[in-house]
């Protein structure tokens, strides 16, 4: 069945959805989406995407409705988004193919990509020289007596560039499709709305279940575990973003080179930033398995972050033996990787729900 066909059929279940919805409004005040949803009297497919990244999978609207199943009707508005969402970041994705070849394979490939850099620079320093993997090397710039920093520089350069336009191409398509009213994202409307929409992201709003309470659990308790392990995932990653950027002051603009002692900024902001990228991912891991939200897309976004986080440890504490040499070739495959396959993977997520409460709060 192709692309098309499965993403036509699941917004005809969305729109069916959305109508029925519509004229019960039991769940009018739980979230965004059923305050959003009550200005439309039809649901075009512009409108069905943009309530799917507006959804952020609750369920608490599920366990309140009178029509779930087994009832005829069978509403589940949490599960039809959950599967148009990857389905609108494939749509505009650039290219479309990679993002279909990932949601598919996402892990196998993820990890084939890290495996094939890995290798590549392992075999590089073999070939130059079959000691350097295996030799100790200590004190400052111990890293790049092993790969060079011009060679980690283009190469995490290029990985990044390539990020980037993928990601800047994908949200103006989606922006484009979704029509913002003067087609721009400086617009005093959309000024007025940012400080909501931060305030909602940063403080995971919409995961309070419509009563600040959290999510629901299958027993219809509330938790707030799925809140708590995307604040560990999201600050773990804002973290180590930030020991990157520190080191890379530190060694453009002071002359020091990495790796850098354990009480400095970047190793501290990276060893709490690591716990965060080793907790957070793991629980929303199992908690998407229990809820059988498992695309492939979100996946390869989650165990690429744990497994970055793990060989980053790794990294810090055997930095200093024969073993660092093979640990940062790993280490480096996997973030490339990461780079690689950002622009397909759960993270934009966070580019398209953005975008999404954007649209909301000018207009609410």
């Amino acid at each position: 069945m192709s692309d098309t066909i499965v993403i036509t059929e699941i917004r005809s279940e969305a729109r069916r959805t959305f109508e029925i919805c519509n004229a019960c409004r039991y769940c009018e005040g739980f979230c965004a989406v059923f305050q959003e949803m009550t200005d439309h009297r039809t649901f075009k497919d512009a409108t069905l995407d943009h309530l799917a990244n507006l959804c952020h999978n609750c369920t608490a609207c599920f366990h309140a409705c009178q029509y779930k199943p087994p009832h005829e009707f069978a509403i589940d508005v949490p599960q039809v988004l959950a599967e148009l969402r990857p389905q609108t970041w494939q749509e505009h994705a650039w290219p479309p193919s990679f993002a279909r070849l990932l949601e598919r394979r996402g892990v196998s490939i993820s990890l084939l990509i890290a495996s094939v850099f890995s290798l590549f620079l392992g075999l590089s320093l073999a070939l130059i020289d079959q000691n350097i993997l295996t030799a100790q090397h200590i004190g400052s710039g111990a890293f790049y007596k092993i790969i060079g920093h011009g060679t980690i520089v283009l190469l995490a350069g290029a990985a990044s560039l390539w990020a980037i336009v993928a990601m800047c191409v994908s949200a103006n398509r989606y922006r484009q499709s979704q029509a913002f009213r003067d087609n721009s994202l400086h617009s005093a409307s959309v000024r007025t709305a940012w400080r909501s929409v931060l305030h909602d992201i940063f403080y995971l709003r919409h995961l309070g279940g419509g009563h600040d309470e959290g999510c629901n659990e299958d027993d219809d308790r509330f938790t707030n575990l799925r809140r708590y392990f995307h604040h560990l995932t999201m600050w773990g990653f804002l973290l180590c973003f930030a020991a990157t950027s520190v080191a890379t002051v530190y060694e453009l603009l002071l002359g020091w080179q990495s790796p850098f002692p354990h009480t400095s900024l970047p190793v501290l902001l990276g060893i709490f930033g690591g716990i965060g990228l080793l907790i957070g991912p793991l629980g929303l891991l199992y908690l998407n398995a229990k809820r059988d939200d498992l695309h492939g897309m979100s996946v390869a976004f989650i165990v690429l972050l744990f497994l970055i986080s793990l060989t980053g440890f790794g990294l810090l504490i055997l930095r200093e033996t024969s073993a660092m040499g093979t640990l940062l070739a790993i280490h480096l495959g996997l973030v490339l990787a990461f780079f690689v396959t950002l622009p397909y993977t759960k993270f934009v997520h966070a580019i398209y729900r953005t975008l999404a409460l954007i649209q909301f709060h000018r207009i609410s």
